[in-house]
C-alpha cells in the first residue's frame, strides 16, 4: 500500500475513534440520572423486604382468649 494511503486510511479511522469517544462521552453524561434512578429503586426494594422480613406482631388478646379455649 502507498504510504499516502496508508497514512489516509489511520487519519480516517482516528476521525471514527474520536467521533465514538464523543458519542459515548454524551451517553455517559445522560446516564446519570439513570444512576440515580438505580439506587432509589433498590433502597425501596431494601426497606421493603425489611418491612417484610420483620418478626411478626404479638398476637392479640382476641387470638390468645380463643387459644385458651
Amino acid at each position: 500500500m502507498h504510504p499516502h494511503a496508508h497514512l489516509a486510511v489511520h487519519h480516517a479511522r482516528t476521525a471514527e475513534l474520536r467521533a465514538e469517544a464523543d458519542v459515548y462521552r454524551l451517553a455517559a453524561s445522560a446516564r446519570a440520572p439513570r444512576a440515580l434512578r438505580t439506587r432509589l429503586g433498590w433502597t425501596l426494594i431494601e426497606v421493603g423486604l425489611r418491612l417484610t422480613s420483620s418478626p411478626s406482631p404479638a398476637p392479640s388478646r382476641a387470638a390468645v382468649a380463643l387459644s385458651r379455649g
